[in-house]
Order: C-alpha cells, then sequence, then structure tokens
C-alpha cells in the first residue's frame, strides 16, 4: 500500500506527535508498505529518506505550548504537489485541527482519508473558530482515530463525530536491557525527568520543589534532568548543595533516551495538564524504571490505575515528595513495578498498533482508487487560511 502521512509539527524538535509519526512511518514500512511523510524542518540534510520538507517551521502558541508549523500559501502549493505526486492509496493526517499542515492536505486532496487526534484541551476562543472553519476539511476525512479517550472526548466536543481508539505505540525493542549512562545510578539513587524544562505544563517545577524533602529523607540521591529548554530558572531557588546533585543534560538525541531513562532508580512525570496518553511513561516502563506520574487521567490510563505505576497528587509538590520517598525506600515495591511496566509497555509495542492501524486503511481503501488533488478544496482553504492563519513568530 502507499501511504502518505502528514506531521503538523517540526520533524527537528522531538515531541509526542512528530515521534508517533516517526514510529509509525517506520513500522509501516518493516511491513512492507511504501510510506511518504511531509513535515515542516529546518534541517532538510538530517530527515530520513522518506520525509518530504515543507521548510523552515514558525513558532506558534497552541495548546498551552509553542508548536512549531508551516502554514500559509506557500506551504500549500507544497502540500498540493506532494499529493498529486504521491499516488497514495491512503493519507493519513495527524491534528487536523492546528493550523498546520494536515488542515491544508485535507483541503488539498480527496480519497481515502484517515486522521489522528493526539491532543486533550478544553474550548477555547480559538478552538471555535479553528472547528467551525475547519469543518470543511474534515468533511473529508473517511476514518478517524484519537490516541486515548481524553483525545476522543476533544474530538466530539470541538468537531463532532466519533473515533476508534487506538493508542501510541512504543518500539519496546530500543528500550528493553537498556544501559544507563556511566555512573547512574551508581551506588546511589537517582531520579529522571524527561521533557521540557522550561515548559510550565511538563511540570519540572512541581519536581524541584519536592526535591529538597525528597533529600532530606534520602540524602545521597540525585535528580537527572534531560530535555531541550533552559531550566536554571526553575532550579535557583535551590541550596547550593541540592543544587550540587542535580545534572541537567539538556537535548537527547533519540539513540540516547533509552540510556537516559534506565539511569534513573524512578521516573517521575509531573506533567500538570494537556497530556493525552504518555508516551515517555511507556518508554521509562519498557526500559525497566519504576514510574510515578501525576493523575492526569491519560496517565492513569497508561499506568493501568496503578498497577504499572504509581500516581501522586497533580500540581501537589508534598504529596509527589511523599509518593517518591516511600517508592525509594522500598526496593520490592520498585522491582514489582519495573516488571509489571515491562508488560504494559509490551501491550503498546509497534507491531500491535501499527497492525490495528492498518485495519482502519484497509476499511476505508477501495481498489484502484488513488488520494487525489481536489481543485475545489484547495479554492476553500485559500478562503479559509487567511482567517485561521495564527499570530506567528520566528525564533
Amino acid at each position: 500500500m502507499r501511504i502518505g502521512i502528514v506531521c503538523p509539527y517540526s520533524w527537528d524538535i522531538p515531541g509526542g506527535v512528530s515521534a508517533h509519526v516517526a514510529d509509525l512511518a517506520e513500522a509501516l514500512i518493516r511491513m512492507g508498505h511504501h510510506v511518504s511523510v511531509l513535515a515542516p524542518a529546518e534541517f532538510d540534510e538530517l530527515l530520513p529518506n522518506y520525509v518530504v520538507s515543507t521548510g523552515k517551521p514558525r513558532a506558534v502558541k497552541y495548546n498551552g505550548s509553542v508548536a512549531r508549523l508551516s502554514f500559509g500559501p506557500i506551504a500549500a502549493r507544497k502540500v498540493s504537489k506532494w499529493i498529486e505526486e504521491g499516488e497514495f492509496d491512503v493519507l493519513h493526517v495527524h491534528e487536523p485541527l492546528a493550523p498546520s499542515l494536515s488542515v491544508l492536505a485535507c483541503w488539498a486532496a480527496k480519497g481515502p482519508i484517515v486522521a489522528t487526534w493526539h491532543s486533550s484541551m478544553d474550548k477555547s476562543r480559538m478552538m471555535l473558530t479553528l472547528s467551525k472553519l475547519a469543518q470543511t476539511a474534515m468533511e473529508k476525512v473517511s476514518a478517524r482515530i484519537a490516541v486515548s479517550e481524553a483525545a476522543r472526548t476533544t474530538l466530539i466536543k470541538h468537531v463532532g463525530g466519533d473515533a476508534v481508539v487506538i493508542p501510541n505505540g512504543v518500539d519496546v525493542s530500543a528500550f528493553t536491557n537498556a544501559k544507563p549512562m556511566f555512573g547512574w545510578p551508581g551506588a546511589n539513587q537517582s531520579i529522571v525527568f524527561l521533557g521540557r524544562g522550561d515548559e510550565p505544563r511538563k511540570g519540572l517545577q512541581v519536581l524541584v520543589d519536592a526535591y529538597p524533602e525528597i533529600r532530606r529523607q534520602h540524602p545521597n540521591v540525585r535528580l537527572l534532568i534531560a530535555g531541550p529548554g533552559e531550566p536554571a530558572d526553575t532550579l535557583k531557588n535551590l541550596s547550593r548543595e541540592d543544587r550540587a546533585s542535580v545534572t541537567v543534560l539538556g537535548m537527547v538525541a533519540p539513540q540516547d533516551k533509552a540510556s537516559v531513562l534506565a539511569s534513573g532508580t524512578v521516573y517521575v512525570a509531573p506533567n500538570t495538564g494537556g497530556e493525552s496518553f504518555g508516551i515517555v511513561l511507556l518508554e521509562a516502563m519498557a526500559s525497566g524504571t519504576p514510574v510515578i506520574a501525576s493523575d492526569l487521567e491519560a496517565f492513569e490510563r497508561v499506568l493501568d490505575h496503578g498497577k504499572a505505576g504509581i500516581t501522586f497528587e497533580n500540581e501537589n509538590s508534598s504529596d509527589l515528595a511523599k509518593v517518591v520517598s516511600g517508592l525509594l525506600s522500598d526496593p520490592n515495591q520498585c522491582a514489582e513495578l519495573s516488571a509489571q511496566g515491562k508488560l504494559r509497555a509490551a501491550e503498546f509495542d509497534w507491531s500491535v498498533v501499527a497492525e490495528r492501524i492498518v485495519d482502519v486503511y484497509e476499511s476505508i481503501r477501495v481498489p484502484g482508487v488513488k488520494v487525489e488533488p481536489d481543485l475545489t478544496g484547495q479554492m476553500i482553504g485559500r478562503l479559509g487560511r487567511g482567517r485561521i492563519t495564527p499570530e506567528m513568530r520566528s525564533d
């Protein structure tokens, strides 16, 4: 099958959606399908051979974060050209409500189209505007997927209709038997955080506020912070002694992620909201590291409601300190959570998830019918682009 996949977010910046698209594409290729991915990218020379770039993205405030997207006349022309040349049996767009390549692709194409929703968000002025204008694009979607019940609820609220829930996947083999970084956790215990250190909803501040109490009970514990963004402001109120026990890695290459996750006695996900799934929880579990996460609904589901990990009260640093300290004091519980986490992660392996997505493709695919350019849809898109283009900034 010839499959075209549209990634709305920058390929160069690590994120849940772009990682999902990359892993899905590679799983489909291993299954023997021909796959082409369209995505914004700043550095074309670093792209896999299955990715086609629409050029440098621009920064947009979206869903409580800063997303890097491509949108506008130039991007629209590149989308139309990619669709025309692709001769795809199925077009698969991700996050079609974002002002991005995905909605442009829906406008520009007709035929078998699948859309996947990743985000969980509440109503907002921006979403209200987008849902009305994007309806012309959504009407062309033949099948809908949501990565979680939270994402499915967002779809129902903002667009209407329903979706089949197919979770994010994880390449379990990439994390199984991962070796910790040199010196970690070593003779001492350690806590790992992986995420943007300067993005409030990732919750690093909640963990840092809990850290002095954790160290009071476990004086030799260390904290490993990995991911893009500068966390200096978040760490500035720590005492000199506590700060000396914190290591900041910065951006981590994909091939090093498993080693980072395996370097913790525990992995902490203190995210405060805006999460519809929690792929990094599965990655930590696949690496054998016990997981502690905020009690977001999406995280509760991934952790199988306490069977594969522990939750704490969202944004409550005192509760987080209590939960982390308790787990660090109980090696038997650590071992049990490690074992249960591996079993849970295996349920989400891409070998399982990709087959379910292909079943959706097959349900709408028509033999002999290709995804084609839609000139009428492109005209509608030109009328809509100027009305939903968000304020953008280059950085």
